[in-house]
């Protein structure tokens, strides 16, 4: 190959690497250029939208009342399931699966009462009461995770007590600290799953000016009730949603309480059954109230005139529930109540 010819191939190659190169970079100019478009599109949909939570502003007398009783519900709420938390870390007698996924319920429990109760209180002590467009997305994307996390964690746990009464001898065979991972990891995962969902068809309604929501906390009928456009594709997406979790996890907790009671009644003792009944009953009350609620909020269509019903029952399951599950589960657990007081005998004695 003589010289000129090696120049050509080289000069030619050079050429298309270019050409290559340039096309590389017009195409993520492109990408750069349309992400930033539709950054400016959201921040020209979103930055004079602002939310007025109404709360319970309708009723000015009890506002202080309300402030100090719901002061005192978030702080039950932080100090139990946080104590719940280090109590089951250092006892080593509650380091089973059981309270494993106690643990989670109230560290979930923690989270989402904490989402939703600073903004409550500070809305029952100030005149202004908005909420920018981004900051009530990202409390209904927060609150969102952590109700859908519940409700699967409830399964995991009715689960875990049919494995614990139906097949004791190989419980801790069973429940294996690498499935129980993988089962928290499972409800936190769909919880995510579905507040992204969620978000991505509230993003797509328009939303124009200041408008008023009709609830202390901003939830997603109330949210999409003041959009500027037609809400029914999001109302129905969450409705089928919220049906499929609903149905899902009441389909593993009914099918392991009904293992369970079969279990139970075959037991020859009584003494027996009263041991497995009272651990039993904790769960059973929680999962109770917590179901109940969320079934009238989501799975039940909501109309104009049940906007005080769906304020109540939000109030239900972001601020009391969160409170009552560490009271439920200390008060009624013998175990969780010997942690506490051998704890508290340590202490004393060191």
């Amino acid at each position: 190959m003589g010289t000129d010819d090696f120049l050509k191939q080289y000069y030619s190659l050079h050429r298309l690497l270019c050409i290559r190169r340039r096309v590389a970079f017009d195409r993520v100019f492109q990408v750069i250029t349309l992400s930033s478009l539709f950054h400016s599109i959201y921040e020209n949909q979103t930055s004079a939208v602002t939310f007025i939570l109404v709360g319970f502003s309708e009723y000015p007398h009890l506002q202080m009342p309300l402030f100090l009783l719901f002061l005192t519900i978030y702080t039950v709420t932080v100090l139990g399931n946080l104590s719940m938390i280090v109590i089951i870390r250092l006892s080593p007698k509650l380091h089973t699966p059981m309270y494993f996924f106690l643990t989670h319920l109230s560290f979930v429990d923690f989270c989402y009462s904490t989402v939703v109760t600073p903004k409550l209180l500070e809305n029952l002590i100030v005149e202004d009461r908005r909420i920018s467009f981004t900051g009530c997305v990202m409390q209904f994307f927060f609150a969102c995770i952590f109700v859908v996390t519940e409700t699967f964690m409830l399964a995991v746990m009715a689960y875990d007590r049919f494995v614990a009464v139906c097949n004791p001898l190989l419980y801790t065979i069973s429940m294996s600290q690498k499935l129980c991972w993988f089962l928290i990891a499972a409800s936190y995962s769909w919880g995510i799953i579905c507040s992204f969902v969620f978000i991505h068809f509230m993003l797509s309604l328009v939303f124009c000016g200041t408008k008023l929501i009709n609830n202390f906390v901003c939830e997603h009928d109330a949210i999409v009730a003041v959009s500027c456009s037609d809400p029914y594709i999001s109302q129905k997406v969450i409705f089928i949603f919220a049906t499929f979790n609903e149905l899902s996890s009441l389909m593993i907790i009914l099918t392991s309480y009904v293992f369970i009671v079969i279990t139970v009644m075959k037991m020859p003792t009584t003494g027996g059954r009263y041991k497995v009944f009272s651990t039993c009953a904790s769960h059973l009350t929680t999962i109770t109230i917590f179901h109940s609620i969320i079934i009238c909020l989501y799975c039940v269509p909501t109309t104009k005139s049940s906007w005080l019903l769906v304020k109540v029952a939000s109030v239900f399951y972001t601020v009391i529930i969160p409170m009552l599950n560490p009271l439920i589960y200390s008060l009624r657990n013998k175990d969780v109540k010997d942690a506490v007081k051998k704890l508290m005998c340590s202490s004393l004695s060191s």
